[in-house]
C-alpha cells in the first residue's frame, strides 16, 4: 500500500512563491470536479528555473505556470511557443504537448474572456494604459480578439512605441503610442479603457491618473488589479455611468484556460471565483 501521487502533477514556479491565490484557485477547480490532480506552488529564484522545469519534464507533470520573474527567461526552456505567446514575448502557462514544453500566455486570452462577460471587443477602439507585461497580453489578445484599433498610453516612450509596434506587426491591428505626460483624457471614440498597470494594487484609494470627466457612459472600464478588485478607477467609472470589470476575472480566466490546457476539462469559473476571492481575503 502507497500513499503516492500519480494523478495530474501541474503548479507554479516563481519567487517569491507565497500568497499565490491561483493555488487555492486551482485546487478548488480539481477538487468540485474530481480530477486526481494536484497544483504544487514552487519557490523558484531564476538561478533554478533551469532545474525546476527540467524536473518537470523528467517527473512528466502536464505543465506550470511561471510568474514573476521567469515568464521570460522560461522561453529559451522551452521547445515551442503558441502563436499569441510568440508575439507578446512571454509565456505564464507552459503545457506538456505530445512530450514537448509549449509555452502560452493565458493572461490576455483571460482578460478577453472576462471583458466579453461585459462586451465583446470585436471591433471596438481599445485604450490600454501602461506598457508591462500585462499591458501586452491585453493589448496583443484583444487585438487577435478583434479590436479595431489599439491606443498605448504610457510615460516611457520607449516602451509604449515598442509595444505599439508589437501589436502592429504581430496583428496587423493598427496601435498607437501616446504619451502620458498628463492627466489622460479618454478619447471620445473609445469603447474600452484599461488600467494595466500596478497603481491601485494594495491600495483601494490609489488613483490612477485620468480624467475623471472623461469617464462616460457607454464606455467599458476595465481594471487588471485583483486586490482591491473595486479599484478606485473602477469605483470612479462605476459612479459615472460607465460599465466596469474587475480583475479578478481576468485572473480567474487564466488560471481556468490553464487548467483546461492540462486536464482536457472546462472548469466551473464560479467555484474557481469564490476560491480565489477568499483567497485574497475578499470574503
Amino acid at each position: 500500500m502507497t500513499d503516492a501521487f500519480l494523478g495530474i502533477h501541474t503548479g507554479s514556479f516563481s519567487t517569491p512563491a507565497a500568497g499565490n491565490p491561483t493555488v487555492v484557485m486551482v485546487e478548488a477547480a480539481y477538487r468540485h470536479h474530481g480530477v486526481d490532480a494536484r497544483y504544487l506552488n514552487c519557490e523558484v529564484t531564476p538561478a533554478g528555473l533551469a532545474d525546476a522545469v527540467a524536473g518537470a519534464r523528467a517527473m512528466g507533470w502536464a505543465g506550470f505556470n511561471c510568474s514573476l520573474p521567469h515568464k521570460v527567461a522560461v522561453i529559451e526552456l522551452l521547445d515551442a511557443l503558441a502563436p499569441s505567446a510568440e508575439v507578446i514575448g512571454a509565456v505564464n502557462t507552459v503545457v506538456a504537448t505530445d512530450g514537448r514544453l509549449v509555452g502560452h500566455n493565458t493572461d490576455g486570452q483571460g482578460f478577453v474572456e472576462s471583458l466579453r462577460t461585459v462586451v465583446d471587443p470585436a471591433g471596438l477602439d481599445l485604450v490600454v494604459l501602461g506598457a508591462g507585461g500585462a499591458a501586452r497580453a491585453v493589448a496583443v489578445e484583444t487585438a487577435l480578439a478583434g479590436a479595431s484599433s489599439v491606443t498605448v498610453v504610457n510615460r516611457d516612450r520607449r516602451r509604449g512605441e515598442e509595444l505599439a509596434r508589437v501589436v502592429t506587426d504581430g496583428t496587423g491591428v493598427p496601435a498607437t503610442f501616446v504619451p502620458w505626460d498628463r492627466s489622460y483624457a479618454v478619447p471620445d471614440g473609445a469603447d474600452v479603457l484599461v488600467n494595466a498597470t500596478s497603481v491601485g494594487f494594495g491600495d483601494g484609494d490609489a488613483l490612477v491618473d485620468v480624467s475623471l470627466d472623461t469617464l462616460r457612459a457607454g464606455l467599458v472600464v476595465a481594471d487588471v488589479v485583483v486586490s482591491p478588485p473595486r479599484t478606485a478607477l473602477v469605483r470612479a467609472a462605476g459612479e459615472r455611468g460607465a460599465r466596469t470589470l474587475d480583475g479578478l476575472g481576468m485572473l480567474v480566466g487564466q488560471g481556468a484556460l490553464a487548467v483546461r490546457h492540462w486536464t482536457g476539462m472546462e472548469p466551473d469559473r464560479a467555484v474557481m471565483r469564490a476560491a480565489a476571492a477568499r483567497a485574497l481575503g475578499l470574503e
